[in-house]
C-alpha cells in the first residue's frame, strides 16, 4: 500500500510540473519534438533586417542588392537577398528585444575568413561575450572548405557555414560583423531564433579567439584564462600548423578549474586522444605508407589542408580541429583557465617541445558579467597566408 500511495504522489507530482511548466520551445530535440509551445519564432536576413512578421521580402526594385537581376520580376523577387560590409566597416547583423534564444545560424561571406570578425553582445552589454573571425567561430579557420557534420557547427558546399549553438538572452541580442580587410566583403546570411521565456538558470553564450605564433618552447598555448563566475565548457576548436617535420600532437590539454594552481584537475594523455582520435589521426594506405585519415563525427573532428604532396609529416602542414562538450560539459563554479602543449617527438626517444602556429576558439556558458577579454589580435596578426 505504501508503495502504491508512493507512485501516485510521483504521477500527480509530475502532473502538477508538467502543467505549471509547459513547454518553452528551447530544448528541442528528437524527444519532444511533438510538444506544442507558444513560443514566437522568428528569422532575421537581408530580406527581413527586424524579423519582423509580415515584413520579409518587401524590398523595392531600385533598394536592393539584386535589384539589377530582380528588374523583370519586382517585388518579392529576391531583391535584397545579400549585404555588402565595406572595408573597416561594422554592420549590425541583428538586434532582438528579449527573452528569447537563438536557435541556428547560416551564412557565408566572401573574402578572408579571418579578417570577417563576428561579435554578439547579451542584453546591455558593452563588451562581447562573442569575438572571434567568421572561420574560425564555424571551426574552418584555414580560409578554406572542408565538411563539418556535427552537432554544433555544420560546413557545408561550398561556403555553408552553420551552427546550431543555442543562444538564449534576457533583455537584448545584438550581433555585428566587423571587415577589417582592404576591400568590401558580400555576406549572405540567416539568423533564425524563438522569443520565449529564458529560465533562470540559463548562462549566456560565449567564444573567445587566440592566438599564439610560434608557441614558446616549454609554455603551454592558452586557449582561454581569465574565466570568472559560474558555467561550463562545451568546446575547442584549434587551427595548427606544424613548423617541424614530424609528429606534432603528442601535447596534453590541461583545464584548470576553481583555483587551480601549477597542476591542473583535468589533464588530458594527448593532443589526437582529446579530439577523440588516436595514433597521429593516421592509417595505413594500399601502398603501405601511413596518411591522415579526416574524420567529423557529432561530437569531435579532424581535418588536414593538403599539401602538394600529400605526405604525413612534413613541415608547415596544416591542421582542422574541433571537441564539443555537449555530452560531458566542464563545470567550473569560480574560475577556468585552459591550455595544450605543443609537443613532438626528438632522438633516442625523447619528447621535444615545439614553435608550432597554433590558433584557437574556446566555447563556454557562464552567468554574467563576464571578464574582459584581451584584445583581438591585430589584422597582421591574424593574417594566414
Amino acid at each position: 500500500m505504501k508503495k502504491f500511495v508512493f507512485f501516485v504522489s510521483i504521477c500527480f507530482a509530475s502532473f502538477i510540473l508538467a502543467s505549471d511548466y509547459p513547454f518553452n520551445g528551447l530544448n528541442t530535440n528528437m524527444g519532444n519534438l511533438y510538444l506544442l509551445s507558444d513560443t514566437v519564432t522568428r528569422s532575421i536576413s537581408p530580406e527581413n533586417y527586424a524579423g519582423e512578421k509580415g515584413k520579409g521580402g518587401m524590398a523595392q526594385v531600385g533598394e536592393g542588392t539584386a535589384s539589377d537581376a530582380a528588374r523583370d520580376l519586382g517585388q518579392g523577387w529576391k531583391v535584397n537577398p545579400f549585404i555588402i560590409i565595406r572595408a573597416g566597416e561594422t554592420f549590425t547583423l541583428a538586434e532582438i528585444d528579449g527573452p528569447g534564444a537563438l536557435q541556428q545560424i547560416w551564412m557565408t561571406p566572401t573574402g578572408h575568413y579571418r579578417y570577417n570578425i563576428l561579435r554578439f553582445y547579451w542584453d546591455d552589454e558593452t563588451s562581447p561575450s562573442v569575438e572571434v573571425p567568421v572561420g574560425d567561430f564555424f571551426a574552418c579557420g584555414w580560409n578554406e572548405y572542408h565538411q563539418i557534420s556535427s552537432l554544433a557547427v555544420c560546413v557545408n558546399p561550398g561556403s555553408a557555414l552553420n551552427c546550431y549553438w543555442i543562444m538564449p538572452f534576457r533583455k537584448k541580442c545584438r550581433i555585428t560583423m566587423e571587415n577589417i580587410a582592404e576591400e568590401a566583403m558580400r555576406l549572405y546570411y540567416q539568423i533564425n531564433y524563438t522569443l520565449a521565456d529564458v529560465p533562470e538558470d540559463a548562462g549566456y553564450f560565449h567564444a573567445q579567439f587566440r592566438r599564439t605564433n610560434p608557441t614558446r618552447v616549454k609554455q603551454d598555448h592558452v586557449i582561454v584564462d581569465g574565466i570568472k563566475g559560474k558555467g561550463h565548457y562545451v568546446g575547442t576548436y584549434l587551427n595548427w600548423q606544424s613548423n617541424n617535420n614530424g609528429w606534432w600532437g603528442e601535447g596534453e590539454i590541461k583545464f584548470f578549474l576553481d583555483g587551480d594552481t601549477d597542476f591542473p584537475t583535468i589533464c588530458g594523455t594527448g593532443t589526437e586522444d582529446y579530439f577523440c582520435g588516436s595514433y597521429g589521426f593516421a592509417s595505413d594506405i594500399p601502398t603501405g605508407v601511413q596518411n591522415y585519415v579526416d574524420y567529423t563525427t557529432p561530437y569531435a573532428g579532424f581535418y588536414v589542408v593538403r599539401p602538394a604532396k600529400d605526405l604525413l609529416t612534413k613541415s608547415q602542414t596544416r591542421f582542422g580541429l574541433y571537441r564539443w562538450h555537449i555530452a560531458d560539459p566542464i563545470r567550473f563554479s569560480k574560475d577556468l583557465q585552459v591550455t595544450i602543449q605543443a609537443l613532438g617527438w626528438r632522438s633516442g626517444g625523447r619528447y621535444q617541445p615545439l614553435q608550432d602556429d597554433v590558433s584557437s576558439v574556446a566555447f563556454w556558458y557562464q552567468a554574467e558579467p563576464h571578464a574582459q577579454f584581451p584584445l583581438l589580435p591585430s589584422k597582421d596578426e591574424l593574417e594566414i597566408r
